[in-house]
């Protein structure tokens, strides 16, 4: 699904990431996180794609750059962070970048 996000500006997270082989608890952690970051003050939306070969994007969208730095503190997150560097991930990179603007709208109901 696309996420339903305001009229620009905005910012973008934008993690992208090489998994590791096997589960190890991932699904459910990460199941976790989307729960948890849609509580989150200035949350908008996220957006997820992982190929067969393990390589994700994921980019979450926020109101501002403090929300974005109030979520990366979360204690919950942090564990997580902390997994995934350990554990789940072969190698990821995250970029944070301010929308401008956007084309046009995806259609009601539209995957």
């Amino acid at each position: 699904m696309f996420a339903h996000t305001p009229p620009p500006p905005y910012y973008a997270v934008i993690f992208t990431s090489l998994r590791t082989p096997g589960d190890q608890g991932y699904e459910a952690m990460a199941r976790r996180m989307l729960e948890l970051a849609a509580r989150q003050p200035g949350y908008l939306g996220v957006e997820s794609a992982r190929g067969s070969d393990g390589l994700g994007i994921t980019v979450s969208y926020w109101r501002s750059e403090a929300d974005i730095a109030a979520w990366k503190a979360n204690a919950e997150h942090q564990l997580a962070q902390h997994k995934g560097r350990q554990t789940w991930y072969e190698g990821f990179f995250t970029r944070v970048a301010r929308v401008e603007r956007e084309g046009p709208r995806p259609a009601d109901g539209a995957k």
